[in-house]
C-alpha cells in the first residue's frame, strides 16, 4: 500500500519505534496519523492526532476503533519487555503480564480493526515483532515467547485477512536504540532506520521485513545444519 494519503494508527506512539513511525508517516504524506498512547498529552509530533489508547483495555480498543473509523493502516507497535528466565520465581506472573501487551493486545487490536480496514478497501496491518521471535536463550524468556506467539498470530492473520485484501506485514529487527533496550550494551539500530525499512517494505507489498543484518543472518541460519535458534558452539 502507499503511505501518501493513508490514514494510519500507531500504538505506543509516544516514544521509541512508535514515535519514529508517527513522524515518518507524516513526513511521507499520510493524510492523518492517529497516535495512540495511554496519555495523549505525551504525543509530541505536530500534525499527529493524539488518541487515548491502552491496548490492554478492551474498552479503550473498542473506543479507538469507533473513533478512528477511517483508518487504512494499523501499526501494532506497543510492547513491553522484562529480563528474566522461565525458572525465575516470578516467571509465571511476568509471562502473563508480557503476553497481555505483546500478544493479546495485538490480537485485540487486529480483531477490532479488521472490519474497519475491510470497510476502507483492505488497507494494511503492520505488526512490530523481533529477532526474538526465533531466538530464546532465557535472558528475556517471556518477551521472546511473546514475540514467537505474535509472529504466529501475524502469519495466521495474513491468511485470514487475505480475502478482504488486507496486507499483513511482519517487522523483525534486533536491538534498537530505545528505552526498551537502554540497559543492553550491544550494537543497536536507530528507530528511524528500522521504520524507514519497514515502510519501504510496506509500500513494496512485502509480507516480511528483516530490518537489519543480524536479523537477516539469523533468519537465514534457521535452516542450517545447526539452526540459529539452537545454542551455537563458542
Amino acid at each position: 500500500m502507499k503511505i501518501e494519503n493513508a490514514v494510519a494508527l500507531v500504538t505506543g506512539a509516544n516514544r521509541g519505534i512508535g514515535l519514529a513511525f508517527t513522524r515518518a508517516l507524516l513526513a511521507r504524506g499520510a493524510r492523518k496519523v492517529y497516535a495512540g498512547a495511554r496519555d495523549p498529552a505525551a504525543i509530541t509530533p505536530s500534525g499527529a492526532q493524539p488518541l487515548r489508547l491502552d491496548v490492554t483495555k478492551p474498552d479503550d480498543v473498542a473506543a479507538a476503533a469507533a473513533q478512528a473509523a477511517d483508518v487504512t493502516l494499523v501499526i501494532n507497535n506497543a510492547g513491553i519487555a522484562q529480563a528474566g528466565s522461565f525458572l525465575a520465581p516470578d516467571s509465571e506472573d511476568v509471562t502473563r503480564r508480557i503476553f497481555e501487551t505483546n500478544f493479546f493486545a495485538m490480537l485485540r487490536m487486529s480483531k477490532a480493526f479488521a472490519p474497519v480496514l475491510e470497510a476502507n478497501g483492505g488497507g494494511a496491518l503492520l505488526n512490530v515483532l523481533s529477532i526474538a521471535s526465533w531466538l530464546n536463550g532465557g535472558e528475556l524468556a517471556a518477551y521472546s515467547a511473546s514475540k514467537s506467539a505474535a509472529w504466529s498470530l501475524t502469519n495466521a492473520l495474513r491468511s485470514e485477512l487475505a480475502p478482504q485484501r488486507t496486507q499483513v506485514l511482519a517487522l523483525h529487527m534486533a536491538y534498537v536504540d530505545t528505552d526498551l533496550t537502554r540497559g543492553f550494551d550491544v550494537p543497536k539500530s536507530s528507530p528511524e532506520e528500522i521504520v524507514e525499512r519497514a515502510l519501504d517494505g510496506l509500500e513494496s507489498g512485502l509480507d516480511e521485513v528483516l530490518a537489519d543484518a543480524l536479523t537477516q543472518q539469523v533468519k537465514l541460519g534457521m535452516t542450517a545444519a545447526r539452526p540459529s535458534y539452537l545454542p551455537q558452539a563458542s
